[in-house]
């Protein structure tokens, strides 16, 4: 099947899908977590020759780690399906009502995109998200994801398809196999209705520069951490390590961490510099901290490092940690630590990312610790959906009016009102 004839089959399959009651979906989703589990055994052997593909191929430690579906990850998704699937059903939701005039009702209602068509790399985790996020929006998908992946992302859509029923039909998702057929799909704005790709700084602008479907992502994660001078120490040293060990390879990890210049004196610098390199971190430094602390200059402050190491710089203070991460940041997640209230509340509102944390780790940037139950990616884009995207950015709206027989005619036969009518009524 070509790659036009996939989206039109994912097409059909999304309005049989949309066709059918609320508590029909959900037993779909409940059904792919049950086969999910029932299946983990088969499918942690397929990730696991996956892996050991990878590493005999020699590929880097960073998409190694995404590669790998690490014990509990199944039960995990099972659980965030479970979660999805008892969420309020988001298709037909009336989120405004208006009377226009007398017996001429207008509804805004939410709507699913159509069909998506998601690029990803190495997270095979990443299709079972993305695929029970379109079962639960009504929307088709069509997936591309890593040779590195072949294997598992394969056994992954035939147990999440063989639970969908043959009412809606397996082909409202889609799996593209050959990378070839990517141009071919980015040419089919007019039935392909959102790009969402997931990977590297070169994937996503080769896609953005390839495509007049509209994408929704995000390019680099350069995450910042700003620790002020009236920071709690012992905290500070909690988030920055967590924001920096806990998962290196991810996109919400910490790539620079920012301090302010009385930290230097009191040797809450130093004592972060210490923590940081007992874990094993690799430090480079901007102009000032490279001097003060006698580590190489980073070579870029909008540098993703993906891995064990990070850069550290010195500010003067709040706007000057702002600027900076205005400047270097990729407006994705960005922290500060800081006990005066008044100081958080600046950089809250000026530091314009798409998720902006006061003392908290900038690993809680995630759809499933957001409680969105599963998110099909993060987006920095400044568009509807901003920040971890789960169900409520693969909708967009539709207008429903209920009229009477009413005509426009010049508007002499109407009279406007335009009242609100409460959508509980």
């Amino acid at each position: 099947m070509g790659a036009r004839e996939m989206a039109v089959a994912a097409r059909e399959s999304s309005r049989r899908l949309q066709a059918l009651s609320s508590e029909e979906r959900k037993k779909i989703l409940l059904a792919v977590a049950n086969a999910l589990e029932t299946n983990e055994k088969l499918i942690t052997e397929e990730n696991e020759a996956d892996v050991a593909a990878a590493e005999k191929a020699g590929y880097e430690k960073s998409l190694i780690s995404r590669l790998v579906l690490k014990p509990g990850k199944i039960s995990n998704l099972a659980k965030s399906i479970r979660m999805l699937a008892n969420m309020e059903d988001p298709i037909g939701h009336v989120l405004k009502r208006t009377q226009i005039a007398e017996g001429l009702i207008l509804e805004k209602t939410s709507s699913p995109l159509g069909v998506l068509l998601i690029v990803f790399e190495s997270r095979p985790e990443a299709l079972v998200q993305i695929a029970l996020l379109a079962i639960r929006s009504g929307n088709g998908l069509l997936l591309k994801g890593g040779k590195e992946a072949k294997q598992s992302n394969a056994i992954l859509l035939k147990v999440i398809t063989e639970a969908i029923p043959e009412s809606v039909g397996s082909k409202l998702i889609g799996l593209v196999t050959s990378r070839d057929e990517i141009p071919d799909l980015l040419k089919l704005d007019d039935v392909i209705d959102l790009v969402i790709p997931r990977g590297s700084n070169k994937l996503v602008s080769q896609i953005k520069n390839s495509t007049k479907i509209p994408v929704l992502g995000h390019a680099d994660g350069i995450c910042h951490v700003y620790v002020d001078k009236s920071a709690d120490m012992n905290m500070a040293k909690r988030i920055v390590l967590d924001a920096k060990v806990d998962y290196p390879a991810a996109c919400n990890a910490m790539e620079t961490l920012l301090v302010h210049k009385d930290l230097v004196q009191t040797g809450g610098l130093n004592d972060l510099v210490v923590d940081l390199r007992l874990e094993g971190v690799t430090l480079y430094g901007g102009p000032r901290a490279s001097a003060e602390l006698n580590i190489p200059e980073t070579h870029s402050f909008h540098h993703e490092y993906n891995s064990t190491a990070c850069t550290v710089e010195i500010v003067n203070d709040v706007q000057a940690a702002i600027d900076h991460i205005h400047e270097h940041g990729s407006a994705h997640t960005d922290c500060i630590i800081t006990e005066d209230h008044e100081v958080a509340e600046v950089f809250l509102r000026q530091v314009d990312s798409a998720a902006v944390f006061h003392n908290a780790s900038t690993r809680f940037c995630d759809g499933a610790r957001f409680g969105l139950g599963a998110e099909v990616g993060i987006s920095t884009s400044r568009i509807h959906a901003r920040g971890p995207v789960g169900v409520e950015g693969l909708l967009t709206t539709r207008w429903i009016l209920r009229g009477s027989g009413q005509v426009v005619d010049g508007d002499k036969g109407v009279t406007y009102v335009h009242k609100d009518i409460p959508i509980d009524s």
